[in-house]
């Protein structure tokens, strides 16, 4: 027999008994998880769990099975057996001995290991292991079997409310169940209606359990605007489920005589809210770093609805440089949170070495949560906190206090950081799930946005407020020498894309600054620029940085060329007016002349068919009594039920109406829904009333107030 298959002879019982023991250790502790999945989840989840990690215990076994090989038999034979006299290597060697006297031994050897049995050499059966695995799975067991949410007793049956007058002999509904059961992330527990109208978190499971008297042969329940829900039967009840995803209006539609409408019922899904973060330590956004100072502790609150993950990702940004000379780095690192799961609080602890912040820079960091809800996690960015560390050679604060400088670092309002964070991106494409690789590039196209809104500011663009142009003094101007210099230059609004110092690097100027205007090859420029951040803007915002990034480069270059030009052609003068013609002063003539009086023109609204039902509930020339078509209306509803107050009220009414048209109370309530769905027409403010000084100069002058 040659050395492998006799260590293969005396390592089998060994190797069975190590596949045996990890697979039963395996197979106790999967059907406990499996039972806790079944509670959660269903037999679905049941069935995944047992299938991974039965392949995982494998995989755990074979390797454990491995280690039973020659080293290991020869230990244990030499361990086990003295009469083999330390010498069982020479027995499973093919070498064969280099001296008569090693082949000597080693033939003695090999007939005393016959002596023995390999049945001698497995070991023992790890009983207290087993016993610890056995009674892990057997607490998993109890703890799935009174698991709230996977509680399926039978429901108690409440008496039905419905109230119809259905002839006799025809099935009517008598006793009723609505059983809600949440989402597991929820944490809310497992509850029982009397009633068919209620209120549930989105993603729970609605159960229904509906008794009939007589019993009916087809009932079902009828969606309002969506498929019809079909019940099946379980002994004398009938049960339907459905999975609330949105909210819904429906009938219980026991299959009565034809011409009876069962009353509308309502279920509201309660949508999870994205979590809330808020800096609590340091109040303001943007810190000092301290003499001696070198740590930072930036204390961040997350709150959500059902709870907030326990770990967070921290997203830090270094900052370094001045105007677009900026080296950045950025990174992000796990941080765990601290207290109840709906208030948690997270503490990260910054060394300044570590991280590499040094004096001339700022160090940035925004906390990065998700809520437990599943599937798809919401994500929420926290808001921003900088910590400035001034060099030696930058002034520090003058004036009041908490105003420590006059301008946020290059790296807010920067064309270069689009760039650099765009190919950041694109060098973590791999890494980045498709959704979240687009998110991230929509987000510098934003970025990308405001920067390109600041500069379009000096070409006439559309911005919120009156941009304010600050001053520098250009070659040849000096206090005295006759011209309005203005007052010193305003604070810059903080964050992203705030307008940078364009005007400040060639040129100041000498009236009112929105009177102020480029010269027009330097208008040129800056709207190729424009241009370039409006291209570079649509493809980043489509998840394309890749074909962003030749327009972003673009935009930089023509930057570069603004910042050098030299001058600002300013208007002294206000507009020009058309000259005034002396031949016709004094002469009464007003020939040609036109009606200043604008002409007023009709508002074309959006609710004409809210505005028609309205008409036509009503008491006036336009009512109309009896059925009325509400088509019209309930498209208009559909099209519009993001901006109403209560969309799906306004639908059951129009139902009601609809199947009632007689019923006066069912009209006046679809008609004040209306009312307040409709939007209000838009009034011109009355004049301010004039002082006393304007009153009675009004009056002498023969005016009426």
């Amino acid at each position: 027999m040659s050395a492998d298959s006799l260590i293969h002879h005396w390592t089998a019982p060994a190797r069975r008994r190590a596949l045996m023991e990890t697979l039963t250790m395996a197979a106790t502790l999967l059907i406990g998880l499996a039972a806790i999945a079944w509670r959660l989840s269903g037999l679905w989840l049941a069935f995944s769990v047992m299938v991974g990690g039965g392949l995982i215990a494998l995989m755990i076994a074979m390797g454990r099975v491995a280690a039973y090989n020659r080293s290991w038999l020869i230990r244990r034979l030499d361990d086990s057996r003295p009469d083999l006299e330390d010498s069982s290597a020479l027995i499973f060697s093919d070498v064969v001995p280099a001296s008569p006297l090693a082949e000597l031994q080693r033939q003695r050897m090999a007939a005393r290991l016959d002596q023995g049995r390999p049945e001698d050499l497995r070991p023992d059966w790890s009983r207290r292991r087993l016993t610890l695995f056995a009674f892990a799975a057997l607490n998993m067991i109890v703890a799935a079997t009174l698991w709230p949410h996977g509680e399926k007793g039978q429901p108690i049956l409440s008496p039905s409310r419905e109230g119809m007058n259905i002839p006799p002999g025809a099935p009517r509904l008598i006793a009723q169940n609505l059983r809600i059961i949440p989402p597991a992330y929820t944490g809310l527990p497992m509850r029982d209606a009397a009633t068919l109208d209620n209120r549930a978190p989105q993603g729970s499971r609605l159960e229904w359990t509906l008794r009939f008297d007589p019993q009916a042969q087809r009932p079902a329940l009828n969606i309002t605007g969506g498929e019809p829900v079909a019940l099946r039967r379980d002994g004398g009840n009938w049960v339907a489920s459905r999975i609330l995803d949105a909210s819904f209006l429906y009938r219980v539609d026991p299959g009565a005589a034809k011409g009876v409408t069962p009353p509308l019922h309502r279920i509201d899904a309660m949508i999870d809210s994205p979590p809330q973060v808020k800096a609590l330590s340091p109040t303001s956004s943007l810190t000092m770093v301290t003499p001696g100072q070198r740590s930072w502790t930036p204390v961040f609150a997350a709150t959500d609805d059902y709870g907030v993950a326990a770990t967070a990702r921290l997203r830090i940004t270094l900052a370094i440089g001045e105007g677009e000379n900026v080296t950045f780095s950025e990174r992000e690192i796990a941080v765990s949170g601290s207290g109840p799961a709906r208030d948690r609080r997270f503490a990260p602890m910054l060394d300044f070495s570590r991280q590499g912040f040094a004096a001339g820079g700022d160090m940035v960091v925004q906390l990065i949560v998700r809520d437990n809800r599943t599937p798809a996690p919401q994500e929420v960015r926290g808001p921003s906190m900088i910590l400035r560390w001034p060099s030696a050679k930058q002034p520090e604060s003058s004036g009041l206090t908490g105003m420590v400088n006059t301008t946020l670092p290059a790296y807010f309002r920067s064309q270069r950081q689009i760039i650099i964070d765009a190919e950041a991106l694109i060098k973590r494409k791999r890494s980045l799930t498709t959704d979240r690789y687009v998110s991230r590039s929509a987000a510098i196209g934003s970025d990308q946005q405001i920067l390109r809104g600041r500069y379009s500011q000096f070409l006439g663009g559309e911005e919120e407020g009156e941009p304010e142009l600050p001053s520098a003094d250009a070659e040849g101007h000096h206090d005295g020498d006759g011209h309005d210099h203005g007052g010193p230059p305003k604070q810059p609004a903080t964050g992203f894309g705030a307008p940078e110092d364009v005007l400040a690097d060639f040129g100041h100027p000498h009236d009112e600054s929105p009177a102020s205007s480029l010269d027009p090859e330097t208008r040129a420029i800056l709207k190729q620029a424009v241009d370039q951040m409006w291209q570079s803007e649509r493809e980043l915002k489509q998840g394309r940085p890749d074909l962003a990034l030749p327009f972003a480069y673009k935009a930089l270059r023509f930057i570069k060329e603004v910042q050098q030009a030299t001058r600002i052609f300013l208007s002294r003068v206000g507009p020009e007016l058309p000259p005034i013609d002396a031949s016709r002063r004094m002469t009464g003539k007003r020939d040609g002349l036109e009606s200043r009086v604008l002409p007023v023109a009709p508002v074309e609204g959006s609710d004409g068919p809210a505005a028609a039902a309205w008409r036509a509930l009503g008491d006036g020339p336009d009512a109309i009594h009896g059925p009325i078509a509400l088509d019209s209306l309930e498209s208009w509803v559909r099209a519009n039920r993001m901006r109403l107050p209560d969309a799906l009220a306004l639908t059951g009414a129009i139902d009601t109406v609809r199947n009632e048209p007689d019923c006066r109370a069912c009209r006046a309530k679809l008609r004040a829904l209306l009312w307040t769905a409709m939007e209000r027409p838009v009034r011109a403010n009355r004049r301010r009333q004039g002082d006393t000084v304007g009153t009675r100069y009004i009056q002498s002058i023969g005016g009426a107030r």
